[in-house]
């Protein structure tokens, strides 16, 4: 038993603080691999992760949150707990980016959930500026393989940090909206929002 069982067992304790204290207990010695959180948005409950690198996952409200974890523990390490507090400035930039007030996100990304091409995909769509869009033939190109649009649009379509690698600036060529993973009234809302559709 160790020294947290026996405080619990030997005093009368609010779960609620307990299960704190074994938050920030499992923060302090380094067992907490992938902190989470739920963020009420406009579009709907999001639910956002992060390991010490930084943002690894954004799912959709259309993600159940306990799907989202159980992905995440098979991919990024069992060690996932809920903290809050480990996730305040991604909660406050997508606060202030669905009220019109960020254009940039500014935190740290980290990639391991993608690689090769799919990565490189990513990452220009990262690029791509508020209010602006692109084709996946024009991120495809960007990423090395102008030919490769489906592929593109594959790895779009896996994002695992949507929003914050906006993959909804990205449309077929003429302008359709093509797929999202939210749906194509969350994408066409999250265009209107940064004025990138009239």
């Amino acid at each position: 038993m160790n020294e947290l069982e026996r405080e619990l067992r030997m005093t009368r304790v609010d779960p609620a603080a307990a299960i704190e204290r074994l938050r920030e207990r499992a923060d302090r010695d380094g067992l907490l691999d992938v902190a989470y959180a739920t963020v009420e948005s406009p579009m709907g409950t999001l639910t956002v992760a992060a390991t010490p690198t930084g943002l690894v996952a954004l799912g959709l409200p259309n993600r159940d949150p306990e799907e989202v974890v159980a992905d995440l523990a098979a991919r990024v390490s069992p060690r996932v707990l809920e903290a809050p507090g480990r996730l305040d400035e991604v909660r406050r930039e997508l606060d202030l980016y669905f009220e019109g007030r960020l254009r940039d996100f500014d935190l740290p990304l980290d990639w391991q959930l993608t690689g090769g091409f799919r990565r490189r995909v990513l990452r220009q769509t990262a690029r791509i500026p508020y209010g602006r869009t692109l084709s996946y033939k024009q991120v495809a190109k960007r990423a090395g393989n102008e030919r490769a649009m489906r592929a593109a649009g594959s790895a779009l379509g896996s994002n695992p940090i949507p929003i914050v690698v906006p993959c909804h600036r990205v449309l077929r060529t003429g302008g359709a909206l093509g797929g999202y993973g939210g749906g194509l009234e969350m994408k066409e809302a999250l265009l209107r929002l940064e004025g990138a559709l009239e």
